[in-house]
Parts: C-alpha cells; sequence; structure tokens
C-alpha cells in the first residue's frame, strides 16, 4: 500500500531550517492497523499529512499503490484524497447547520454522485457506525461520541481503501474512546482497510498490528 523512501520534509520557521522528517523509510501493507506515536513537535502530523497526500516531502519519495504521490500535480492529489483516502480528525470538522446526512453527504459531492444516491450512501453510512436513527440530528444535538462517529461515517461513504485518523479520541471521555475504537477495529477488519492512527494515547496505540515511534522526525518500530 505504502512505500516511503528517504522521506524528508523541512520547512521555514522564523528564519531557521526545521526537519520535521529526516530520512524517514517506511512500509505499510494493505489492512494494517498502524499506530503512530510520538511528542508534540516530533512529525507525527507532517508524517499523515504525507501519507494523505496533503503535502510533498522536500527530498524522497512516497507512494501510494502505483501512484507516486510526490510527483503527482495538485488536481491527481486531490483525486486521490477525494476517492482513496478517509480522514478522521480530533475536532470531529462537522459543518454546525448540516445535519448528520447532510454532513456525511459532503464527502460524496466531488465525486458526481447523484443526490439520491448520496442521500442512501449517507444513511447507510450513519446506520453502520450505529446512529442510523440520527440522520436529521444537527451536530450540537449530538455528543462528542456520536459527532465522531458522524465523522467516520463520512470518511467512509466514499468507500477509501485508507484511513487516517489524527488523534480519533483525543476530545472524548475514556468510556466513549474505547466505545470509538471498537468501532474504528470493527470497521477496519470487516472493510478490510489500511487503518494508521496517530494517538498520544497508549491504550489506543495498544490496539494496534503494529506500532511506530516518531521522535525528532525519525521513525523506529514499537516491539
Amino acid at each position: 500500500m505504502y512505500e516511503l523512501t528517504n522521506v524528508t520534509k523541512k520547512y521555514q520557521q522564523g528564519g531557521r531550517t526545521v526537519t520535521a522528517l529526516d530520512g524517514v523509510s517506511l512500509t505499510i501493507p494493505d489492512g494494517q492497523l498502524v499506530a503512530i506515536q510520538g511528542p508534540t513537535g516530533g512529525g507525527k502530523s507532517t508524517l499523515l499529512q504525507m501519507l494523505g497526500a496533503l503535502d510533498r516531502p522536500t527530498d524522497g519519495t512516497v507512494e501510494l499503490g502505483l501512484a507516486n504521490l510526490s510527483r503527482l500535480g495538485d488536481r491527481k492529489l486531490g483525486d486521490i484524497r477525494a476517492k482513496e483516502i478517509g480522514f478522521v480528525f480530533q475536532g470531529f470538522n462537522l459543518i454546525p447547520t448540516l445535519s448528520a446526512q447532510e454532513n456525511v453527504e459532503t464527502a460524496l459531492a466531488p465525486l458526481g454522485v447523484t443526490a439520491s444516491e448520496r442521500r442512501e450512501r449517507a444513511a447507510a453510512a450513519l446506520a453502520s457506525v450505529g446512529l442510523g436513527d440520527r440522520l436529521t440530528h444537527l451536530p450540537a444535538e449530538l455528543s462528542g461520541g456520536q459527532q465522531q462517529r458522524v465523522a467516520i461515517a463520512r470518511a467512509l461513504v466514499k468507500n477509501p481503501t485508507v484511513l487516517l485518523a489524527d488523534e480519533p479520541t483525543g476530545n472524548l471521555d475514556e468510556d466513549t474512546r474505547d466505545e470509538i475504537m471498537d468501532l474504528l477495529e470493527g470497521l477496519w477488519r470487516a472493510q478490510g482497510l489500511t487503518l494508521v492512527v496517530v494517538t498520544h494515547d497508549t491504550a489506543v496505540a495498544a490496539r494496534a498490528q503494529r506500532r511506530l515511534q516518531i521522535r525528532d522526525g525519525v521513525v523506529r518500530e514499537v516491539a
């Protein structure tokens, strides 16, 4: 699925050069559940941006399947993000004026899906995360855990091959965290997704097949 080779990312900050990733080489096979941990500023978010086709490396290559994300133009990268990669964030990122169903439908709008199919697929996605009875609810009418379920449904409604989750339980209490991780793990097993979770939470990371630690832009395996 993913093949990163000698990936380095540098950027300018306050007149100095910061190395966010330092020669990272990494393979993530199809269908693997991977947790990425590390201190704030260690490179976790930058690595996720590379995997999500949101940024390009300064040096090295990032390949997703047969696509070299390092060399593709903005339009092609946008197509890959829209069709192949689902994103789940700590902050839910739901549109407050749209219902749960309408929020999920937004992921299908760039794909040319008809309105009726969007409604049908969004309803099915919400049912798959246990919110089949909350289609018309606004985000403010849902709990934090329910809002994250909507965000997960939105990420999965386009049937991606990859799901990238950035601190998906960071705003949730311990019980709700476990519910969301049960859901993600169940969906991962059922759908054969490649699931990459960035987390500070060791309890979340412990559920992964594989754990990576990133510090000062360098990745190592955790036994």
